[in-house]
């Protein structure tokens, strides 16, 4: 370890900058995984246990308030526009023919918009996975080059003269990896837990489709949803 810093303290101002950039970007994606792992989680729970719920509510006027007591669960969301769309069109009287693809429709873009706000700023770890290897390797040949240039002014090869522009050049390689690995490992989790997600979503969407439909007739003034008509 104390050879690391030596080889850190004697490197030039060029390789100080790579590796600060890095440690920065370490940082950054480090606290943005932490943050987004406790959002998902939260997001998957209230999910989960919004449908089982909603299910265990039977009709739609049970079912409904049941939602309501978790306004920040994307299934609230979602149900909002499905019972806004299914009240606009019962009140053009053609429900019947426009019911299943409007609210579909509805429904669907609820999800879509759910799934990309939990998907905010994931490209920030898709950035740093990509191109911090990138920086690295600038540090790497940089070091080189500083070897190159002690090489050509003692006018020798040996180990002493190289010795610190090539430490410097491998202690940028690591850093690089070292930012990298784990940011491509934390935006592959989360891309998957997001596929999960978005599939209790849809699961959930088709429950309360097939509800809406069953209970359309017992709605002809309008759902009431959060207390009063949406």
């Amino acid at each position: 370890m104390n050879s690391v810093i030596h080889a850190v303290m004697q490197a030039t101002a060029v390789s100080k900058c790579v590796l600060v950039l890095l440690l920065c970007m370490s940082l950054a994606s480090w606290a943005y995984m932490i943050g987004k792992w406790l959002v998902l989680r939260s997001a998957k729970n209230r999910i989960r246990e919004g449908i089982v719920s909603f299910e265990a509510s039977g009709e739609l006027a049970a079912a409904l308030p049941v939602l309501e007591k978790e306004p920040s669960s994307p299934l609230f969301s979602i149900t909002k526009r499905a019972v806004n769309e299914f009240n606009r069109i019962n009140a053009t009287g053609d429900a019947d023919r426009l019911l299943n693809d409007n609210v579909r429709r509805a429904i669907r873009f609820g999800i879509e918009e759910e799934i990309s706000n939990l998907k905010s700023s994931l490209a920030l770890l898709a950035t740093t996975a990509n191109t911090a290897p990138f920086i690295g390797l600038f540090g790497t040949v940089w070091g080189i080059m500083h070897s190159f240039q002690a090489i050509a002014a003692m006018k020798s090869v040996s180990l002493a003269t190289v010795a610190p522009g090539i430490a410097e050049a491998l202690i940028a390689t690591a850093v690089g990896l070292f930012v990298a690995i784990p940011a491509t490992c934390g935006y592959n989790v989360f891309r998957a837990r997001l596929s999960g997600i978005q599939g209790d979503c849809i699961n959930f969407s088709g429950i309360l489709l097939n509800r809406l439909q069953h209970e359309s007739s017992r709605h002809l003034d309008g759902i009431r949803f959060a207390g009063r008509m949406e």
